[in-house]
């Protein structure tokens, strides 16, 4: 985060901040059991997605490009669009645990592109084309889609054990209807698998496309996670589709497959050298821009 050039520095601290704050008002809004504190949480998200979207202008200037060749503007952008996605369903969904979980959700992301936060990376020729950018585009609304499930799995997993434990007082006014929950965890679990099944199949078409080797595909760690989570998700989708699997087991898993995608983004560009560095999914730009 320190290398960043200053004007971004003084903007992310303010990012940062934004989020934290925003976390502390849902604290404050648990504690004090209503929606006192949601007049100052939706401003500070506001607030925070605008901030997020300066950055990325600033780095669009910079490299005079679309910015989305790093891991830290794909984290940014799939910030604003959760950050979106907040601000818009927080119209119907008037509940005190969901803004604080969804907010809560928002900071441990922006937390982890601080850990991936680089200067902004030179622009390359691959990355302009329409496999690459179908490609990042769908990583990211699919990372979008499993921050969703995953809010909606642990909110659901809190009032399960607070209903179990006839804390009624614990949920009512607090946490939506079970069943709204149960719906928000499979669209979320639903089109993040559709996201990336796109996802993976414009990755292909980019390494077809480009001559890039296939040994990525199959040894880069990025890449074999999502793998992983792709497989995990369509094998949840079948089983709730056959089986009818619990809704227990459906959250459970939805928080696994979002550890797993974070670990893909953070993890495997910190601790395991991954090659596909450029962006939420990867697409190996810059291996095939040095191949040339």
């Amino acid at each position: 985060m320190l290398k960043l050039p200053l004007p971004e520095l003084i903007v992310f601290a303010v990012v940062i901040a934004s989020y934290l704050a925003a976390a502390a008002a849902g604290i404050l809004q648990l504690l004090a059991g209503g929606e006192k504190c949601k007049r100052f949480l939706l401003p500070l998200v506001a607030l925070a997605v605008t901030l997020e979207a300066v950055i990325l202008i600033f780095r669009a200037v910079a490299i005079k490009a679309v910015p989305l060749t790093g891991s830290f503007e794909s984290m940014i952008v799939l910030t604003i669009v959760f950050g979106l996605t907040y601000l818009f369903l927080s119209i119907g969904i008037h509940r005190v645990w969901f803004s604080s979980v969804m907010v809560w959700v928002m900071l441990v992301l922006i937390l982890l592109a601080a850990v991936v936060a680089r200067p902004a990376s030179q622009a390359y020729a691959m990355a302009s084309t329409p496999w690459a950018i179908a490609h990042g585009i769908s990583m990211v609304l699919a990372g979008a889609a499993a921050m969703l499930a995953t809010a909606s799995a642990v909110l659901y997993l809190l009032a399960r054990r607070k209903l179990k434990r006839k804390d009624l007082l614990g949920v009512l006014g607090k946490v939506p209807n079970i069943e709204k929950l149960e719906h928000m965890n499979l669209f979320g679990l639903k089109l993040c698998f559709i996201l990336l099944t796109f996802g993976l199949v414009s990755g292909i078409g980019l390494s077809v496309s480009h001559k890039l080797t296939s040994r990525a595909w199959l040894t880069d760690p990025k890449i074999v996670l999502i793998e992983i989570v792709w497989l995990l998700l369509g094998v949840i989708l079948v089983l709730w589709k056959t089986i009818k699997l619990k809704e227990k087991t459906i959250a459970h898993v939805t928080i696994v497959a979002f550890a797993l995608l974070l670990f893909a983004v953070v993890g495997t560009s910190v601790f395991c050298g991954t090659g596909h560095d450029s962006g939420f999914g990867g697409s190996d730009v810059k291996a095939g821009e040095k191949a040339k």
